[in-house]
């Protein structure tokens, strides 16, 4: 084989250990099993290595995909630490018991509320729940008072979100947790009716923006990170804060764990303690995701409203039914 095939080879591989499969743990360092951000994640990951040393692997994917993957690798997963956008896909790996304990001084970096009581995965960051909309069409007076409120055959054809991914599929796991499984089957029975389903949070954006429907129902930072860009798919568009423990107040918490399986606990426990600490939550507070520290006393990105002013409902992350949630999507024709 001349060296030009090899190299090829070599490339081959390499690309097909950042897409996430089931390889050959690095035996430099660490294999991180990423479903946050991929710019956030580097951004972790390079700070981390520059002042630890500890070299680290991202592979990227879908919360609930590389929690299903980790599941189904079991012990042979190859992944260290596995991090997420919302908590439901940390609360599948931790029911199938593929979690080591995470490290005493490291829980104590992060509220109680922002991590599970068992200790087995913890909080790194946070999203809040928004109802985004046309400026040119809605004054806020006009504004629903409650996401409830967009059950109401008056919101038919005006509102729209992204059913099939994690994010909104969070925000029903509260929505569950909080009201119950009958007023929520029926809520997504109204929203079948009501609401233009959009591919992505940012197409729902857009859809506000473009004048396509008047309000959506998204995360907070796809606003402000649109707007620190261009802001040409935000120019229309405001934010909107439901509060007063409304379902549509929901705090989703990003996680991360360490797998039981991993033969490197030191440096797994290592990354997630990083990032916890003063160095990842200041990353969260000065760069460009928009997303929420969570760490103790660490403040947000200035351009946020306050955590603690968000007025949101009182969910145990853990606690999230992703299953139920599944299948009261499907019966609606969500999914």
């Amino acid at each position: 084989m001349n060296f030009a095939v090899r190299m090829a080879g070599f490339a081959l591989g390499i690309s097909a250990a950042m897409g996430g499969g089931a390889l050959a743990q690095d035996a430099e360092g660490i294999v991180v099993y990423n479903a946050q951000h991929d710019s956030l994640a580097k951004e972790w990951t390079a700070a981390f290595t520059a002042e630890t040393g500890i070299k680290v692997t991202l592979r990227k994917g879908s919360d609930l995909d590389m929690a299903n993957q980790i599941v189904a690798e079991g012990a042979q997963s190859p992944a260290d630490v596995f991090l997420t956008e919302n908590s439901p896909a940390m609360d599948l790996v931790n029911a199938a018991g593929l979690f080591a304990p995470v490290d005493a001084d490291t829980l104590a970096q992060v509220p109680e509320v922002y991590r599970p009581a068992d200790g087995k995965w913890i909080g790194i960051a946070a999203r809040a729940t928004v109802f985004v909309y046309d400026k040119t069409k809605l004054t806020e007076d006009k504004l629903p008072k409650s996401i409830l409120d967009l059950a109401d055959a008056s919101w038919k054809g005006r509102w729209g979100a992204s059913p099939s991914g994690a994010d909104f599929q969070a925000i029903v796991g509260a929505m569950l947790a909080l009201n119950g499984e009958e007023a929520t089957g029926a809520w997504l029975k109204a929203m079948k009716e009501n609401a233009t389903a959009y591919r992505g949070n940012n197409n729902a954006l857009k859809g506000v923006n473009n004048h396509e429907v008047e309000g959506a129902v998204i995360y907070h930072y796809y606003y402000f990170g649109d707007q620190a860009k261009t802001g040409e798919n935000s120019a229309n568009v405001a934010s909107h804060y439901f509060r007063n423990q409304d379902p549509g107040a929901f705090v989703s918490v990003s996680g991360g764990g360490v797998l039981a399986s991993s033969k490197k606990q030191k440096e797994a426990q290592a990354y997630l303690k990083w990032i916890t600490g003063k160095g990842g939550q200041k990353i969260l507070r000065e760069g460009t995701s928009f997303e929420y520290a969570v760490g103790n006393g660490e403040a947000s990105h200035p351009s946020l409203e306050p955590l603690d002013k968000l007025q949101a409902p009182a969910v145990d992350p853990s606690k999230l039914d992703s299953k139920t949630v599944s299948r009261l999507m499907t019966e609606a024709g969500l999914l």
